[in-house]
């Protein structure tokens, strides 16, 4: 498990740095991999206590969701939405099923839906969301 020293560190360059955010898809996907084996993945929602009621580290500190930290990575925050998280969303919608089923359309929230159901799947490990976000790092690197 990571110190909170390890999770500042690989935290940080994001939350300061609009430069060293990803800026195509294949990183966008690989930073969320890198951010989640960091942090954890994260069930029910975007983050532990997203409303800090009880928790005061940055949400980009905490354990995310899996739309959460694609949305993190590019924009530093894993309640800001962006042209290119919502693409990654839409993209990583599109390679899951939930039920054996894909996601029911296109919209921006249902995509988000399929997804997040998806990760918050009974008994979902962060190695099989890391292993899903680097797959599709990996096809969108060859379809580039």
């Amino acid at each position: 498990m990571a110190t909170s020293s390890q999770t500042r560190s690989a935290v940080l360059p994001l939350q300061l740095s609009p430069l060293s955010r990803p800026t195509t898809l294949p990183q966008v996907f690989r930073a969320a991999a890198r951010l989640i084996v960091v942090n954890g993945h994260w069930q029910g929602d975007y983050c532990p206590d997203p409303f800090d009621r009880h928790v005061k580290t940055p949400h980009a500190e905490r354990p995310l969701s899996i739309v959460a930290a694609l949305r993190c990575v590019v924009s530093g925050s894993p309640h800001q939405t962006t042209p290119l998280s919502e693409d990654a969303v839409k993209v990583l919608a599109h390679r899951l099923e939930v039920n054996g089923e894909p996601p029911f359309n296109d919209t921006p929230l249902m995509l988000e839906c399929h997804v997040a159901e998806w990760g918050d799947a009974e008994g979902r490990l962060t190695e099989s969301v890391v292993a899903v976000l680097e797959a599709a790092a990996d096809a969108n690197e060859v379809s580039a």
